[in-house]
């Protein structure tokens, strides 16, 4: 019954988004106010993303979840009985808050949902930066001081980015966006977030935006200090592919295909499709799904057979929540 699935799209106004996922990837945005965030594959209470394709369309991941758990998940591990990844596209036309998620072990005693994510930099202005982790050296006590002087984007490692660059954010690592990305960001099914910076910018409602400083001070680990991008290397043929994040909660691999070319994903695993360039089919015996850049899909782990085939060159992203 189930087949590779698309979703319309959740658009988040954001005081730091802008205009371009409808410039880059033709998305009908609302008129007249910035877009931050496209929710592209959610199970959240915020927002639940709505089938569009097929004789489910209409329906929505979380009647999915209800109905169909066991062949969309397969082995994989739910979150409280929803979906366990959150799948977006973000656009930081301005400097996101500084900020850092709660980990697993201080989440429940702060209110919060754990929350580990990888961001990869789709696109990039030339003086793109993001702000993840600690200066060497800072301590916890010098980290309180900035925060009372105003001052503490001293206390963050910063990275020029550009197009293709991974970075792994594992839940307790300080971190913003800088201006100028357009960001695919995977994570675990969560939206808590402890800021404890945010520029003094007023938010949409022209207030200061809340700060959480005592909840991020009991998360960040001090220990985390300047964190590289992810380093890794393309392998293989047809599909070219490799690993940016081999964790628990997730993996992530970057495939290559050339025009023409058809790969497999792996049966019996639930897996998410992003597409970064080109343009896609997807196919499980009877369906066919045909996906361009700044798209996505889910392949249902039941689907006995599945293959990717590109029509123009592309590169993906393809996504295994754990088990």
């Amino acid at each position: 019954m189930l087949y590779p699935f698309t979703f319309k799209p959740i658009f988040k106004e954001r005081v730091w988004g802008g205009r371009r996922l409808q410039e880059l990837y033709g998305k009908e945005l609302p008129p007249d106010v910035p877009i931050g965030e496209s929710w592209e594959i959610t199970d959240r209470p915020e927002g639940v993303s709505e089938i569009t394709n097929g004789p489910l369309a209409g329906k929505n991941l979380r009647w999915l979840m209800e109905h169909h758990r066991d062949e969309l998940l397969g082995n994989a591990r739910d979150y409280d009985g929803r979906f366990p990844l959150l799948i977006k596209i973000l656009d930081s036309s301005q400097k996101l808050s500084l900020q850092v998620h709660p980990p697993a072990h201080k989440a429940k005693e702060l209110s919060g949902e754990p929350k580990t994510e990888m961001w990869y930099v789709a696109d990039a202005t030339s003086d793109a930066d993001i702000f993840v982790g600690l200066k060497k050296g800072v301590t916890r006590a010098q980290f309180a001081e900035k925060i009372s002087a105003r001052t503490v984007a001293d206390c963050f490692h910063r990275h020029g980015v550009q197009r293709g660059d991974v970075m792994f954010l594992p839940s307790g690592r300080v971190h913003a966006l800088g201006a100028g990305s357009v960001i695919f960001e995977i994570q675990q099914n969560s939206d808590t977030t402890y800021r404890v910076f945010d520029w003094n910018r007023v938010g949409l409602d022209g207030k200061p935006r809340e700060l959480h400083v005592p909840q991020a001070m009991a998360s960040i680990d001090f220990d985390d200090f300047e964190p590289e991008l992810v380093a890794s290397d393309f392998s293989g043929d047809k599909p070219k592919v490799r690993s940016l994040v081999d964790a628990p909660l997730f993996t992530v691999e970057n495939w290559q295909l050339s025009a023409g070319d058809t790969a497999q994903p792996r049966n019996g695993h639930c897996q998410a499709v992003a597409v970064l360039t080109g343009s896609i089919n997807v196919f499980d015996g009877g369906t066919t799904v045909s996906l361009s850049s700044g798209q996505f899909c889910i392949l249902p782990a039941c689907l006995e057979q599945r293959s990717i085939q590109a029509v123009d060159d592309s590169g993906l992203l393809i996504t295994t929540p754990g088990g």
